[in-house]
């Protein structure tokens, strides 16, 4: 019975999409929550499993190179989804993309609604930072990533910043970046008014 529990939860996480949460109350209906706790676990030690955080495992990616550990970006998207948060790559990620630097953060952070925590995955560990509503504004868009960046740049080199991307920008992401102002520390929203609103 216990391998059988074991083959049931590996075909339904081999079901799901790339770095989807496996969680105990998921599979309630296979089994008391003890024996479902004691076999996510066994599963986790024998490799089968990856714990990504407390209560929480993911189903390694099989490809032809081995065994990989789910993408870091579907990982934090799924536990988003499942609190209900709201998580946006952290600014230097923004910064780099953009061109405002070279520089790539060693590690996975991401800046989330919710509580800071740290997720692993393997050897690789993700963290989760809490940071103040307006740093999420837009967070799957263009212009939230702007707003991430110069927040990441800081109030010193805020406004330089601002006017290296500006020639890049849409007028969409203007427009979104001049609506955004309410929203924001007096610093940004005097940038973004002096630079794009003149």
């Amino acid at each position: 019975m216990k391998t059988e529990l074991a083959q049931q939860i590996l075909a339904h996480a081999s079901a799901l999409p790339e770095g989807a949460a496996l969680t105990a109350k998921g599979f309630l209906h296979l089994g008391t929550r003890a024996a479902i706790d004691q076999t996510l676990s066994r599963l986790s030690r024998a490799g089968k499993l990856m714990r990504s955080g407390r209560g929480f495992y993911v189903l390694p990616v099989e490809s032809r190179f081995g065994t990989r550990a789910p993408s870091p970006e579907r990982v934090v998207a799924e536990s988003a989804r499942l609190r209900g948060e709201t998580i946006a790559p952290h600014g230097a990620v923004a910064a780099n993309r953009l061109g405002l630097t070279t520089q790539v953060p060693m590690r996975a952070t991401y800046l989330t609604s919710g509580p800071s925590r740290q997720l692993k995955l393997g050897a690789q560990s993700i963290e989760l930072k809490h940071v103040p509503p307006w740093q999420l504004l837009n967070a799957n868009r263009a212009s939230g990533e702007v707003l991430r960046a110069l927040a990441w740049s800081g109030r010193p080199h805020a406004r330089e910043s601002l006017a290296r991307l500006k020639p890049k920008l849409t007028p969409e992401v203007r427009e979104e970046l001049v609506a955004s102002r309410s929203s924001l520390p007096g610093w940004l929203a005097e940038t973004i008014s002096v630079e794009l609103a003149a």
